[in-house]
C-alpha cells in the first residue's frame, strides 16, 4: 500500500476544524483539502468507522452551495514522491496497473470520481467512477489501467496524487470522464460527480485508503 495514512489514525494538527471555506492541510495527516466555492465545511477525525478500523475522516456540510458555480470544486487529496512509485513503471512497456480500494459511510448517494494524476508529465490524469446506492459503510475497489506514456522522476519531489472528488462545478464535469490515461482536460475529471455541498445533512466519511500496485501481470 503507497497510501500512508489511510486508515486516518495520525492527526498531528488538529482533530476538528470547523468553517472552513479554502484548501489546504487541516486534519489527519497527509490528506490536504482541493477547494473551490463549495460551501462551508467541518473536518474532523471521526471513531465512526467499519470494522476493524479505529478513525474515518469525516466532511460535516455546514453552509450548503446547491448551486456550483463553473470552477467549484472539493476534493481530498493525498501527494506521493516519485521514488516510491517506481516499481509502477510508468511510462514503459512494462508498465503496471493500479488498484484503489477504500471504505465510505454517506447519506448523499449516487456517483462519485476518484481521479489519479502524473505531475511529472504535464499533469496526465486518469478517473474512475464508483456508486454509493445505500448510507452503509462500504468497500470499494476501483482498478485504473497502466500507462506506457510518461515515467516518473526518481526522487523525493511531487510527482503523483490520488484525489476523491465530492463536488464538482462545470469546469471539471462538463466532458466524458478520462477513464483513460490522457493529457490535461479538466472538463473530463469529475463528470457524474454529485454535490456533496448541497444540502447541510449532508456528510462524508472516509477510511482504509489502499493504493496498489499489480504486479501480476
Amino acid at each position: 500500500n503507497k497510501v500512508i495514512n489511510g486508515a486516518m489514525q495520525i492527526s498531528q494538527r488538529n482533530t476538528q476544524v470547523t468553517s472552513i471555506t479554502s484548501g489546504d492541510y487541516y486534519v489527519c495527516d497527509r490528506w490536504k483539502l482541493g477547494y473551490g466555492t463549495a460551501g462551508t465545511w467541518t473536518l474532523s477525525q471521526s471513531t465512526d468507522t467499519p470494522n476493524n478500523f479505529g478513525n474515518s475522516l469525516k466532511f460535516d456540510c455546514t453552509t450548503a452551495n446547491g448551486s456550483l458555480s463553473a470552477g467549484s470544486n472539493l476534493q481530498l487529496i493525498q501527494y506521493f514522491e516519485g521514488q516510491d512509485l517506481q516499481d509502477v513503471e510508468k511510462g514503459t512497456s512494462s508498465a503496471k496497473q493500479i488498484s484503489v480500494s477504500f471504505y465510505v459511510k454517506t447519506n448523499k448517494t449516487g456517483t462519485y470520481i476518484v481521479e489519479l494524476a502524473d505531475h511529472d508529465n504535464s499533469f496526465r490524469h486518469c478517473s474512475k467512477s464508483y456508486t454509493v446506492s445505500d448510507t452503509n459503510w462500504n468497500r470499494y475497489t476501483v482498478t485504473f489501467p497502466a500507462d506506457t506514456t510518461g515515467t516518473l522522476d526518481n526522487d523525493n519531489a511531487k510527482s503523483f496524487e490520488i484525489g476523491f472528488w465530492l463536488a464538482a462545478g462545470s469546469d471539471f464535469a462538463s466532458g466524458s470522464l478520462q477513464t483513460s490515461w490522457g493529457t490535461t482536460n479538466n472538463a473530463n475529471r469529475a463528470v457524474g460527480q454529485v454535490n456533496l455541498a448541497d444540502n447541510t445533512s449532508n456528510e462524508f466519511f472516509l477510511t482504509g485508503v489502499q493504493l496498489e500496485v499489480d504486479h501480476t501481470g
